[in-house]
């Protein structure tokens, strides 16, 4: 499997209490506190989603998509019991229906998911379960129901679970090869997990102002088309079962509730409009929004425009982009994905400074927009503006301190004026945060021999070597107390 599941099934391994099974949904007590904290999750999702970033093909770094369903999340989680809990929503450039909720507040959404709703409050509602899925703790709560006998079926189950997201021929071979038995009792306790986000995600989508039938209607389709393809089951139904009796559960909870009509955002089209547009390849996009303008078979026409020009950028046909951004500039559209093609094919024309010009005046409007930030600062390398690229990194670095990419954009700064120590203590950070320490260490001990530099930027080279390698003892000492751990547990 693409992800590496031990990454996920070692600290459950290791965390596994000796709890005895209780009916129905399991009291969060101190019991199951103690066993997972949420200190420890946050650790496994950490771990995961760091290895998601470094191996997963699928992966999409697309600042204005992710962006969009980050402050979408948002909205959501300020809702939630889960004020001051970190989350994070990344997309993953997959066709299947599909979105999962991991340890610490990480959710994954598919770009199949998002081309699948209908709405933006179908979206939402998904986002809103896989919100409860982790604020109601779920994984520490199926964690404290296992003793340390059905461990074998606790790895079939994590495995099939994982390996459902897209891949359902090997999560079915993870299913036979566990106790089937137990781990269909595992799963009517997923069940009720299911049932119980279902309840507390429709409680965030009425509070956040969406439209809570969404969520039924969504469902409805998806067991709808289950039925009509049998052994081609949407892959979210796969990792969240979905039955009659709840649907009908989540129908009983809307029913009083009043009708309430939610318009769609324009993001939320443009970005479904960005997703078909960049599927295919470039002649294809070109032809089917070509089609939808000129046929006026759209949703929205300024999603359809902006699509047909994403599509011709693709295409290398800038006048055709620029001759569609021209029209919804007409119309006084104002969004920062525009300016963000608009500067992206003043680029392609090799026009650095037109790009500049437009993302300036962008990032007043929009000053929280990373991917204009990251265009800005690719203009002014592009411009031989070296010492202006690296204002607004340093800058920039002092809001987002934990942003890698602009970690990256920074050693590129750096490289180009010929600071080799300040290089390689940006690129160490970049691996920092990708969790590779030794990586990140080397690239602190080249910086102490690259031969530049003044007595205060080597100070701060030691120092933060210091702290990397102490981060690393302590990971080794907890792995190595952790295998002897594990090795003393008997699997059966």
């Amino acid at each position: 499997m693409r992800i590496k599941l031990w990454a996920f099934l070692l600290p459950l391994l290791v965390l596994l209490p000796s709890a005895s099974m209780a009916d129905g949904l399991p009291d969060l007590g101190e019991a199951s506190q103690a066993n997972l904290t949420p200190a420890m999750e946050k650790r496994i999702g950490e771990s995961i989603m760091r290895d998601i970033r470094l191996h997963e093909p699928s992966f999409m770094e697309d600042p204005e998509i992710s962006g969009y369903l980050n402050r979408l999340g948002s909205r959501l989680v300020a809702q939630s019991t889960a004020i001051g809990q970190g989350f994070e929503f990344f997309l993953l450039k997959d066709a299947t229906i599909n979105a999962f909720a991991m340890p610490g507040g990480y959710i994954g959404v598919h770009t199949g998911l998002i081309l699948a709703a209908q709405s933006e409050s179908e979206l939402s509602s998904v986002l809103a379960h896989e919100i409860s899925h982790v604020t109601q703790r779920h994984l520490a709560r199926q964690v404290g129901l296992q003793s340390q006998s059905q461990l074998p079926m606790l790895l079939s189950l994590a495995v099939a679970i994982l390996a459902a997201r897209s891949h359902s021929d090997v999560a079915a071979g993870a299913m036979m090869a566990g106790q089937a038995a137990g781990i269909q009792h595992q799963l009517s306790y997923s069940r009720d997990f299911e049932r119980e986000s279902d309840r507390v995600g429709l409680q965030l989508l009425e509070r956040s102002g969406f439209d809570v039938r969404a969520m039924a209607s969504f469902f409805l389709r998806l067991q709808k088309s289950s039925r009509l393809y049998d052994n081609k089951a949407p892959s979210y139904l796969l990792t969240h079962p979905l039955t009659t009796e709840r649907i009908a559960d989540i129908e009983n909870r809307i029913q009083d509730l009043p009708y309430k009509q939610v318009p769609d955002a324009l993001e939320f089209l443009m970005v479904r409009a960005k997703i078909q547009a960049s599927e295919g390849t470039p002649a294809d996009a070109v032809a089917e929004f070509a089609a939808q303008v000129r046929d006026h078979k759209f949703i929205n026409e300024i999603a359809a425009r902006y699509g047909l020009a994403i599509a011709q950028w693709r295409a290398k046909n800038y006048a055709g982009a620029e001759q569609e951004l021209e029209e919804l500039r007409r119309r006084h559209v104002s969004s920062a994905m525009l300016e963000g093609l608009a500067a992206e094919l003043c680029m392609g024309r090799k026009d650095a400074a037109g790009a500049l010009k437009i993302l300036r005046l962008a990032m007043v409007r929009y000053p929280q927009e990373r991917g204009l930030a990251y265009a800005q600062v690719e203009a002014l390398l592009a411009l031989g503006q070296t010492q202006e690229a690296l204002r607004v990194t340093v800058d920039d670095l002092q809001i987002y301190p934990s942003d890698l990419r602009m970690y990256g954009l920074q050693a590129k700064t750096y490289a180009t004026l010929g600071k080799r120590l300040l290089q390689h203590r940006a690129l160490s950070e970049v691996y920092a945060l990708q969790g590779q320490l030794l990586a990140a260490i080397e690239q602190l001990q080249l910086a102490q021999k690259a031969g530049d530099g003044d007595f205060y930027e080597h100070s701060t080279v030691d120092s933060r070597l210091r702290e990397l390698k102490q981060r690393q003892a302590q990971e080794a000492k907890e792995a190595k107390e952790n295998k002897q751990r594990l090795s003393q547990r008997p699997l059966l």
